[in-house]
């Protein structure tokens, strides 16, 4: 089939505005609908993000004393309250902690390998628990060993204590020590005194997901340290496999049978780690869906245009269509011209687009610190938007493809 293209490209420059329009919307649409499906990618990404916790049987009690208490006092009650949590039937181990992965929010520390390093090597989130820690979270111990109880130091609010040994995740050890076994090794956190690596867990997640975490990901150590702050710590608790629910159900009722004088929010002071995920990522679920809808509505938008673009020139042409048709053009024919014509109008707006596409992630990288976006996506997004505009275009190119040749001698 010869399609000619000058015929077209002249028809087209009688109509300057209206290609003009719809190519400029393509463009934007491609621009937009890139930078979108790589930021839905993104957040999906993180909602499956693995914590290292074991997370079907795990849940963290927000613990709060109600008046001020004596550190001594509040270390005595603590001690108390965990061994009233691992005597229940139901749960299988359980320990004090400052945070907790996916918490939102949390402690860190850069970290340098001298100390006087002015230039961090890098940062890392900071836990603090004792010799249950590891277990209570489901922890997967691969180097080294756990924490022993004479390790385990009190500290409580305004108080500055760095403990002379560490757990580190297998992501931080890599990071600090490249090439060579991390064990025994020492680092600097937050002052002049090193900590020594014991052990390397394999994951555990930062307390935060914000997106200047993601440059330190899997990054995390763990000092052997037993907060009693005023406030109170948060108690993790790791149930037996399947009873779950039923140790969400008595772990507050043992710790109120130890002391009443404390707060344990009815709503929210317990919960199990789906909820925790949940509410982790609220944030990049609810992005998600926003780029999804806005992609949605801006293909439609696009499809529409084209679609109104199309039959109001189809209405304008009826004659010359007519008179193509009683010259001996078959439907094909007129099919054939109007799909090309679409389709170069796409080519001009997809072009435009893709420079659009990858300036507006440049900027997002320079304004928001985000990543760079693969030549992926806006391939995908040129092979959508070339479909969606032939798709569009295909109803009002067969209604022309049907125009009868007597419409050649109608004078209106």
């Amino acid at each position: 089939m010869n399609i000619q293209i000058r015929p077209i490209l002249v028809a087209l420059r009688q109509h300057k505005a209206g290609t003009a329009l719809i190519a400029l919307q393509i463009a934007l649409t491609l621009a937009i609908v890139c930078n979108a499906l790589f930021i839905i990618n993104q957040r999906l990404a993180n909602l499956s993000e693995v914590s290292g916790v074991d997370e079907a049987n795990v849940f963290v009690i927000a613990n709060q004393w109600a008046g001020d208490k004596p550190m001594q006092q509040i270390d005595a009650q603590v001690r108390a309250d965990l061994v009233a949590l691992r005597q229940l039937s139901s749960v299988q181990d359980a320990s004090a902690a400052s945070g907790y992965p996916l918490q939102g929010r949390g402690w860190d520390n850069f970290i340098t390998m001298t100390p006087d390093q002015t230039r961090p090597t890098t940062d890392s989130a900071v836990y603090t628990g004792d010799g249950h820690f590891l277990d209570a979270l489901g922890l997967k111990l691969v180097a080294g060993r756990n924490f022993r109880p004479d390790e385990v130091v009190m500290v409580g609010d305004q108080q500055t204590i760095i403990p002379p040994v560490a757990i580190v995740t297998r992501a931080l050890a890599d990071r600090l020590f490249p090439g060579g076994s991390a064990l025994g090794r020492s680092f600097y956190a937050m002052g002049t005194t090193p900590s020594t690596i014991i052990g390397i867990v394999d994951r555990l997640h930062r307390q935060g997901t914000d997106q200047w975490d993601k440059p330190y990901e899997g990054q995390s150590l763990i000092w052997p340290m037993r907060w009693d702050g005023t406030i109170g710590p948060n108690y993790i608790v790791r149930a037996k496999p399947g009873q779950l629910a039923e140790a969400m159900r008595e772990a507050p009722k043992a710790l109120f049978a130890q002391n009443r004088m404390r707060i344990i929010d009815a709503r929210d002071g317990v919960q199990d780690y789906a909820t925790i995920r949940q509410k982790a990522y609220d944030r990049d679920r609810g992005m998600a869906i926003l780029m999804g809808i806005i992609c949605a509505v801006l293909l439609a938008i696009t499809a529409a245009g084209i679609v109104g673009l199309t039959s109001f020139w189809v209405g304008q042409r009826r004659k010359q269509i007519g008179v193509r048709r009683a010259l001996g053009a078959r439907q094909r024919d007129i099919l054939t011209y109007f799909l090309t014509e679409n389709f170069l109008i796409s080519a001009a707006g997809v072009v435009l687009g893709t420079v659009l596409a990858i300036a507006f992630n440049l900027w997002t990288v320079t304004r928001f610190e985000m990543s760079r976006m693969s030549m992926a996506y806006v391939g995908i997004g040129v092979i959508v938007l070339l479909l969606l505009g032939q798709g569009a275009v295909l109803a009002p190119a067969l209604r022309a493809s049907r125009v009868s040749p007597v419409e050649a001698t109608r004078s209106v």
